[in-house]
């Protein structure tokens, strides 16, 4: 026999919230057995109403714990929603005393409740889903803060909004990272693409001041650059540069992870290169490439790893991508989710587009984040 289904998801877009509230709970009905946990992501354009969207959603589904944020974009199933008011929401079944939902915390993770912070010590390397205020500079301070006191891998993205940043944790709340922390006993597997194919090989900064390299491997930067292309003069080299990026390896990773940092400058007399952060002697850089194929060809990488190592269909899944990418980055909406879905087959998704994303607790860029329930 097959499964019980435990997770369910639905989408829709409408000009008055009420609508787009009803629309999404009745498409969820009937709930799976056990459902006690929502995830809800709106567009900004509906920002205003997300109280009142999460008081309808607690009214007609019974379910009181709910998670989300709103987006500049959001997806749902098959979909994606952008310059217009959207809805994509989540209901699913897990354990109650496998899940913890905090509110806002604006300075540290000292702010969760005495209640929380017992629990996690009861069930450590916890794993959370977390959405962060953008205006909030202590913001990735918090984000450490709670990797350090036990949170363990925390995944998410910073809301986008062309108006207010609110989230929801329990209730309507922002200003800080909110989020939830799942036990060890719940399932996830989680993939990460950053949109880029390596342009060459890993090489050391010799000589660099402040965000400047001015050596690479004792060389003059821009003779690398054009060397790891391919290309053979400075016109063809500036013709690529919006496409190329600087990408530093992250140390101790055993995933070939990076953070990717965007190409600013360049001095074709010195032969300078300058990216968009810090940069010292002795770090070790690369050259990326990103473009709408590069994007395609590691999104599709990604979701054949996590299938892999799933073995199987996921239950559900939360997708958290860059407001660059989207339809910008593959050309229509909805070819990003169609990617994923291409590869991993028809599942509950729900997600939104952050500015900023999240993963293993650090923050990215032009990233693309899955968390998949199994």
């Amino acid at each position: 026999m097959p499964e019980p289904v435990s997770f369910k998801a639905a989408h829709t877009a409408a000009e008055h919230w009420a609508h787009a509230a009803k629309a999404c709970v009745d498409s969820l009905m009937p709930l799976p057995a056990g459902a006690n946990l929502g995830f809800v992501y709106a567009t900004d354009r509906l920002a205003e109403d997300f109280g009142s969207i999460l008081a309808y959603l607690r009214q007609k589904t019974g379910i009181e714990h709910w998670v989300g944020s709103v987006g500049i974009g959001i997806c749902g199933n098959d979909a994606e929603y952008f310059d217009r008011p959207g809805l994509a929401a989540m209901v699913g079944a897990i354990p109650e005393d496998s899940f913890r939902i905090f509110p806002a915390l604006a300075k540290g993770s000292d702010e969760l409740s005495e209640e929380i912070r017992a629990w996690m010590k009861q069930a450590p390397s916890v794993f959370g889903v977390v959405h962060a205020d953008p205006e909030n500079t202590e913001s990735p301070k918090v984000l450490e803060a709670l990797a350090n006191q036990g949170a363990g891998f925390l995944v998410g993205g910073f809301t986008s909004s062309r108006g207010a940043f609110y989230q929801i944790a329990g209730r309507v709340t922002g200003g800080g990272v909110s989020g939830i922390l799942f036990a060890p006993g719940v399932a996830v597997a989680t993939g990460q693409s950053q949109g880029c194919v390596p342009a060459g090989p890993v090489r050391t900064v010799t000589d660099a001041v402040e965000n400047v390299v001015v050596a690479l491997d004792g060389r003059k930067p821009i003779e690398v650059l054009k060397e790891d292309l391919g290309v053979k003069n400075m016109r063809a080299l500036q013709a690529m540069i919006g496409s190329i990026h600087a990408a530093f390896p992250v140390e101790g990773s055993d995933t070939g992870d990076y953070t990717v940092r965007t190409l600013v400058g360049a001095d074709p007399v010195r032969g300078w290169l300058a990216v968009g952060g810090p940069v010292a002697a002795g770090d070790r850089i690369m050259f990326v490439r990103r473009d709408p194929k590069s994007a395609e060809t590691d999104l599709t990488r990604m979701a054949e790893s996590l299938k892999r190592r799933i073995g199987g269909r996921p239950k559900a899944g939360l997708y958290i991508s860059c407001i660059g990418r989207g339809a910008s980055m593959f050309g229509r909406e909805g070819r990003e989710i169609e990617l994923i879905r291409e590869q991993l087959g028809d599942f509950p998704l729900v997600g939104f587009y952050a500015g900023g994303e999240i993963s293993n607790a650090r923050l990215y860029g032009y990233t693309g984040v899955l968390v998949l329930f199994i």
